[in-house]
């Protein structure tokens, strides 16, 4: 009986965490969040104004289990990379069967990732892009590329001839004096779609077994929809640009080794990805 393990119950990762708990496929939710609901999270969350100064966590069980109250919800009120944490987190993704990642962080991606990695578990990425002009969906099985190798190749740098111009390739992207946030209609776009993946990776994986057959059955790693035409960004709105990529032969974390790659290894190739993207 499945059991899905979720980063993020924010405006992102509650509508995909309500999305996947409807299906009665899924019998366990283990959800990691350490944020306090807050005012300005309310315009676009499903949590009421009633619900501020309450956990996330807390509030998505209660939802959840409003919804389900045959689902079995465990909650780590507690960052992911909180190291006091880690061996719980640890066993609740060791069984888990799929994980869904909804942080809007990129150190977290990447530990999220390894940790996936490490017990051999497959899990699914959405992110919407600043101002919701559109945004990604991405999956991960184990001998596919690893998150480094695909945020390498998409690389999520757009130039826009216009001063102090928001970067809208990247999620979460800021200018220095405010952010770009989402409507939730875009939010819940990529939601769905998000939810879709991870629904589809979750009844096909037990059966396709590889990362090479499960990326011809789906068609893609990584999949770009447009939601907004963006002059010098996105030429047309309403728009799937899919994207197979490859494990890349120079990653540390994924590449097909000779011999085991120790510890130590996997943390520092986390840690010079982190540099190249200005988060060292």
């Amino acid at each position: 009986m499945p059991h899905l393990f979720q980063v993020g119950a924010g405006s992102g990762g509650m509508p995909v965490l309500d999305m996947l708990c409807r299906d009665r496929r899924i019998t366990r939710v283990t959800i990691v969040e350490p944020d306090v609901f807050k005012p300005h999270n309310v315009e676009r969350h499903l949590f009421p104004i009633s619900a501020v100064g309450k956990l996330k966590a807390e509030l998505a069980r209660d939802w959840l289990l409003e919804r389900r109250p045959d689902l079995a919800v465990d909650v780590i009120c507690a960052d992911l990379m909180d190291e006091q944490r880690a061996p719980q987190i640890e066993a609740a993704i060791a069984e888990a069967d799929i994980g869904v990642c909804a942080a809007d962080n990129e150190p977290a991606k990447y530990h999220f990732d390894l940790l996936f990695r490490r017990h051999h578990k497959p899990w699914t990425l959405g992110e919407v892009l600043s101002g919701g002009i559109g945004g990604f969906v991405h999956w991960f099985v184990p001998g596919g590329p690893c998150y480094g190798c695909v945020a390498s190749h998409l690389k999520r740098s757009v130039t826009v001839d216009k001063p102090k111009a928001p970067d809208y390739s990247q999620p979460g992207a800021m200018l220095e004096e405010a952010t770009i946030p989402a409507s939730k209609s875009a939010i819940a776009s990529i939601a769905s779609l998000h939810a879709l993946l991870t629904l589809h990776i979750l009844q096909t994986s037990e059966v396709l077994k590889t990362s090479e057959v499960l990326s011809e059955d789906i068609g893609f790693t990584s999949m770009l929809f447009t939601l907004q035409r963006v002059p010098d960004v996105f030429a047309e709105s309403f728009r799937p640009y899919r994207f197979r990529i490859a494990r890349s032969p120079d990653c540390l974390i994924c590449r097909p080794a000779e011999e085991a790659v120790a510890p130590e290894d996997l943390d520092r190739a986390v840690a010079q990805a982190l540099g190249r993207l200005g988060h060292a």
